[in-house]
């Protein structure tokens, strides 16, 4: 088939891409072989315009068919180097995939230091077609793989007490809504308290967070102390056309982690999801604290997505 290759151009695009991850995810048989829709708005309303600050005309970039249909969509992640290819399982070549991989070589010049530029590829582990390409295109794999953890929720689900002097609770407004940015600072930036502090001076980055299409205050989870400071978070995010979930992010500020907190926000969040008929969670790991705590609150299956890297001048 001949495809025709564009870049982004408007709203209209980002609910198509969004119809193209729902239908691609359920015929990968629910495998994250291309993101799925909580992922991209995610990166779409957050990610790339707060941390990235480009727009998806710059970074996002689509395949059709003579007749309009969305084949593939590559988006480049500026910020982390980091480019995502996305096909339609019935569309998958590697002549495609080729041409994918090079344009994100081409347009990401921002990756040069000095003379030398740097690009990752992801592919699933055992992936043997791209593999083979991002060998032969020069990639080398990274021993830093991506834990895509799962579980469904048509069974019973892991439960866990809430430790005495916190409760948990939907994300409240107003002040809290400070309280919960500056603890996101502190639990992923504990050695630089001015990223919290930033992070509660404006908050307009949350306020993208929470304007994402599938935000839902009741599934933007915090544990409470008794004062009232937010210690621990968890958004999580569903899609009720694939009936899934994705937990992103989840955190305990350095000084309440070790209680449970964060293994009792995510059993609350998944008692939620099989309440209103999700199927299946999802969520990521790399680190060993954080797969040791998804996997005690039942997340112990996952499939490996590997980071391969090329370096060239």
């Amino acid at each position: 088939m001949n495809l025709n290759p564009r870049c982004y151009r408007d709203d209209e695009d980002a609910w198509r891409i969004r119809a193209f991850l729902r239908e691609t995810l359920m015929r990968n048989g629910y495998r994250k072989q291309n993101w799925t829709p909580l992922r991209y708005d995610y990166w779409h309303h957050f990610i790339n315009p707060d941390l990235n600050q480009v727009s998806p005309q710059e970074s996002v970039y689509l395949w059709e068919s003579p007749r309009g249909k969305l084949a593939a969509m590559l988006n480049l992640d500026r910020r982390s180097g980091e480019a995502y290819l996305h096909l339609h399982p019935d569309l998958r070549r590697v002549e495609l995939e080729e041409e994918m991989i090079r344009l994100a070589e081409e347009r990401m010049p921002q990756l040069r230091s000095g003379e030398t530029r740097r690009l990752t590829i992801w592919a699933q582990q055992g992936d043997s077609m791209r593999e083979g390409l991002l060998t032969r295109l020069g990639y080398s794999r990274l021993d830093e793989p991506e834990y895509q953890r799962c579980l469904r929720l048509d069974q019973t689900l892991p439960s866990a007490p809430v430790p005495d002097g916190f409760h948990l609770r939907a994300l409240g407004e107003g002040a809290e809504v400070l309280e919960r940015a500056y603890a996101s600072g502190l639990a992923f930036h504990p050695d630089d308290i001015q990223i919290a502090v930033e992070n509660r001076r404006d908050i307009r980055w949350y306020r993208h967070v929470q304007g994402c299409p599938q935000y839902r205050r009741d599934f933007d989870l915090v544990a409470v102390t008794e004062q009232g400071h937010v210690a621990a978070f968890a958004t999580i995010w569903f899609d009720e056309v694939t009936r899934v979930g994705e937990f992103e992010p989840v955190g305990t500020v350095p000084a309440y982690q070790r209680r449970g907190l964060g293994k009792a926000l995510m059993c609350e969040g998944l008692r939620r999801l099989k309440q209103i008929g999700a199927v299946m969670a999802f969520v990521d790991s790399y680190s060993v604290p954080a797969g040791a705590l998804y996997a005690s609150a039942g997340f112990d299956q996952f499939f490996l997505a590997e980071p391969w890297e090329k370096v060239w001048k």
